[in-house]
């Protein structure tokens, strides 16, 4: 089965709902905006959404408030939701893009890598609880519709305690079919080394330790020459190794090749260093 989002695509969209659009929990509506004509229909064809106070709730909410229910948020949003007040469903389109329109616990078993151990859970994961289901988002959150806390689409912890959020203790995570879980791996970063003269002069004698006196700081340096590029500044103190290869200045000063404790190469001034 072809995937239809990327895990970080797909719960940018879920926090984006919870944070940025008005929703009531509405069981059986996956997005439809709250017009007359929509609120008939759902309070019409289900029983929990006749209950009185259910009723109550859903007469109240305005035009620009989406309705859905835990697992309608998931399937919403893989059939297309927009947000779009002027569409029934909101830009929805009911049982498209290979999503069945299945309820909270087959959802979970249509999951690969179902797994009761939320230590390695993966941001995209589907999150469930019998008869509710939700997504794990990352840092320990999770969105979910449900008419408990603030009665519509929002973010709770996932089986831990963290401050500003109501916690909602999940059995089991997987993996929505529907849902593409692989990370783009960075290729890490090729550091070009930079271009040294070459030494060309060489002194068995004067190789050893070497620790930098000068109080501001030592710059370490292409070449032998104040005008070359500084490739740092080593502190006053740092120990650096020298090996008997130097140049000497146009000035007549020497410019000692070294190699610092962190592996850097370059010339340094043999004017502001000491042998140990």
């Amino acid at each position: 089965m072809s995937t239809i989002m990327k895990a970080s695509d797909f719960v940018a969209k879920l926090k984006d709902i919870a944070t940025n659009y008005k929703t009531l929990y509405v069981m059986g509506c996956f997005g439809a905006p709250m017009t007359a004509a929509n609120k008939k229909r759902y309070i019409d064809h289900h029983p929990y959404n006749k209950q009185l106070a259910r009723v109550k709730l859903i007469n109240a909410a305005s035009a620009d408030t989406f309705g859905f229910d835990c697992v309608c948020l998931i399937k919403g949003v893989l059939w297309g939701w927009t947000g779009n007040k002027a569409k029934v469903y909101g830009g929805a389109k009911y049982d498209t893009n290979g999503v069945p329109d299945a309820d909270a616990n087959t959802m979970i078993n249509l999951c690969s890598e179902v797994s009761t151990d939320f230590s390695k859970i993966e941001v995209g994961e589907a999150v469930w609880t019998n008869g509710h289901i939700g997504v794990y988002v990352g840092d320990g959150l999770a969105v979910e519709c449900t008419p408990a806390w603030k009665n519509r689409v929002q973010i709770t912890a996932c089986n831990c305690s963290k401050p500003g959020y109501n916690t909602r203790k999940w059995k089991k995570h997987g993996k929505l079919p529907y849902i593409d879980y692989t990370v783009a791996s960075t290729a890490p970063t090729k550091t070009t080394k930079p271009k040294l003269d070459v030494a060309t002069s060489y002194n068995r004698s004067i190789a050893g330790k070497y620790t930098v006196t000068a109080s501001a700081g030592l710059n370490i340096r292409t070449g032998a020459s104040s005008s070359k590029k500084s490739l740092g500044v080593l502190p006053k103190g740092t120990v650096v190794s020298h090996y008997g290869y130097y140049n000497v200045a146009s000035n007549g000063s020497k410019w000692l090749y070294i190699v610092t404790p962190d592996g850097l190469e370059g010339y340094c001034s043999m004017k502001y260093l000491t042998k140990s």
